[in-house]
């Protein structure tokens, strides 16, 4: 199964970046809009989605503007049958909400697959209200294969001001056997980390047409980037605590 699961998740892939291509370019030119105004990008998910969140957190490579919410009963370390329940709750956003630092003109990328739940929607619909931009990356044919649970009845798609399909089938897994009597194999952390990844990259190269250096961090294991990369930390550290969360004051 290894050569089918590879030929589909790479039909998969192509079918985002000629569907989606438009989507992921605003996304990325209103990335580096806000960064190049001091703004910074959030990045929430539930479950397996918030493994996007972490992908390009303090990342190698990657935008020093990076702020994940992390709640961590909506992570699966802390209780995988619970959290997938408290993702179902509606106004349950409420609880941890008001300790993000959401400002006007920062940008929000909410990764929900099935993007029926409350909590994803709700993340979304507070962060709009704040004056923030919010790029809901989600598969609408999923989506429109189950009814919404949000008490609005709108799907992740219905609230984000760019919408990023990422061509996912329902229920997420791709391949299916004779003797498996269900699908397997799921593909949505694969292309939703090539769709983030790639709209990252584009924001890279609009900052550069719009005159502004990115805040792009090192590697650590090479010589003379535990400077650069402190520089950028201490840059970010009152909008992103994660950062700087846990060292010791001197």
């Amino acid at each position: 199964m290894i050569d089918a699961y590879f030929e589909k998740a790479g039909q998969l892939m192509e079918q985002v970046r000629e569907s989606q291509k438009e989507a992921m370019l605003e996304a990325g030119r209103k990335i580096a809009e806000s960064i190049g105004q001091g703004g910074i990008v959030h990045l929430f998910g539930c479950g397996h989605s918030h493994i996007l969140s972490e992908e390009v957190f303090y990342r190698a490579g990657g935008l020093a503007a990076i702020s994940p919410i992390l709640h961590e009963p909506l992570m699966l370390h802390e209780g995988a049958l619970r959290s997938s329940q408290l993702e179902r709750k509606n106004h349950y956003a409420e609880e941890f909400l008001p300790s993000v630092s959401f400002q006007s003109g920062d940008v929000l990328i909410v990764m929900s697959t099935s993007g029926r739940n409350p909590v994803p929607v709700d993340v979304a619909l507070w962060a709009k209200e704040k004056g923030v931009y919010v790029v809901a990356l989600t598969s609408i044919a999923y989506s429109d294969s189950q009814p919404s649970r949000h008490e609005s009845g709108k799907r992740l798609y219905d609230v984000g001001d760019v919408v990023i399909d990422n061509r996912v089938p329902p229920g997420d897994a791709a391949l299916e056997l004779d003797g498996v009597p269900v699908p397997f194999a799921p593909v949505s952390t694969l292309i939703g980390t090539a769709i983030i990844q790639s709209v990252l990259a584009q924001a890279v190269e609009e900052m550069v047409k719009n005159g502004v250096e990115p805040p792009v961090f090192l590697s650590g294991n090479i010589e003379g980037a535990d400077e650069h990369n402190q520089r950028l930390a201490e840059r970010y550290a009152k909008r992103v605590p994660l950062l700087t969360a846990g060292l010791k004051e001197e």
